[in-house]
C-alpha cells in the first residue's frame, strides 16, 4: 500500500517563521516590528490644539522613506478577573451596607456587559523590513512565484536589526509630537498578541503559553533535542 501523506500543521498556513528578539521573521525573508501606541480624544481637544495635532500628524506622514501599517484592533473586553476582584471584596467587606453597595455594583457591570458589548480598543504601528525592494516584489515574475522559507532566519534577524533600529528611534519620536507615546512590543507580547489574533474564541478562556519550554511549534526551538539511539550492549560470551 502507498504510504499516506502527512497531514499539512497550521503552522506551514502562516506566514510567521519565528519570533526572536522583539522581531517578527516572515517565510518570504521580510521581517516586521510592532509599536503599541497610546490615542487621544481628538474631539475634546480645543481648536488650536487640533490644528496643532493635525500639524504634526503631516509631519510625520512627510518625513516617512518607508512604508508603514497601521492597525486598529477592536475586541470584547474580558472582565471576569475584574467580577472577581469584586467577589473578594464582597468576601472581606466588614459591614452589611458596604456588602450590599459591592452586590449592587456587580449586578450593575454584569447587567451592563450583557446589555451592551463593552469593546478594547488597541492601536499599533507596524514597521518592515523588506529583504526585497519594493519595485522588485512588484514584478510579474515576482508576484507569480511561489514562497519559499527562509533559508537562513539568523541572517535575515541581524539585517531586520540593523534596518529596524533607526526607523524605530524615528518613529517613536515622530508621534511623541502628536501626543502619542509609542512602546515596542517585546518578543512574549509578540507571542501572545498573534496567539490572540488568530484564537479569537479561545484566547477569552486560554491564554498564550510564554514559557519556551511548552512550545513545539518553529516559533521556538525545542529546548531538548532528540539524541541518536545508543548502541546495543554487548555481554561476554558467546550466544
Amino acid at each position: 500500500m502507498a504510504a499516506r501523506k502527512p497531514t499539512a500543521s497550521t503552522q506551514q498556513h502562516l506566514d510567521i517563521e519565528d519570533i526572536r528578539d522583539d522581531i517578527v521573521i516572515l517565510k518570504n525573508g521580510n521581517a516586521v516590528v510592532i509599536l503599541q501606541t497610546t490615542a487621544v480624544n481628538f474631539d475634546l481637544l480645543s481648536e488650536r490644539e487640533q490644528d496643532a495635532m493635525i500639524f504634526a500628524y503631516a509631519a510625520l506622514l512627510n518625513s516617512l522613506t518607508y512604508p508603514i501599517q497601521v492597525l486598529v484592533r477592536s475586541k470584547r473586553l474580558d472582565i471576569s478577573n475584574y467580577l472577581r476582584l469584586l467577589d473578594e471584596a464582597k468576601q472581606k467587606a466588614i459591614n452589611q451596607r458596604l456588602l450590599n453597595q459591592i452586590e449592587l455594583y456587580t449586578n450593575f457591570v454584569r447587567d451592563l456587559v450583557s446589555k451592551n458589548q463593552v469593546l478594547d480598543k488597541r492601536f499599533y504601528i507596524v514597521i518592515p523590513y523588506a529583504a526585497t525592494p519594493l519595485t522588485q516584489a512588484l514584478t510579474l515574475p515576482s508576484l507569480i512565484k511561489k514562497k519559499e522559507p527562509v533559508e537562513d532566519k539568523w541572517h535575515t534577524l541581524e539585517k531586520a536589526k540593523t534596518n529596524l533600529g533607526p526607523k524605530i528611534e524615528h518613529l517613536t519620536k515622530q508621534v511623541s509630537r502628536i501626543g502619542v507615546k509609542a512602546r515596542l512590543l517585546l518578543t512574549e507580547e509578540l507571542v501572545e498578541f498573534f496567539y490572540d489574533l488568530y484564537n479569537a474564541d479561545i484566547s477569552r478562556e486560554q491564554k498564550a503559553a510564554l514559557n519556551t519550554q511548552e512550545y513545539t511549534t518553529p516559533i521556538v526551538e525545542p529546548a531538548l533535542q532528540p539524541s541518536a539511539p545508543s548502541e546495543p550492549e554487548t555481554t561476554g560470551g558467546t550466544q
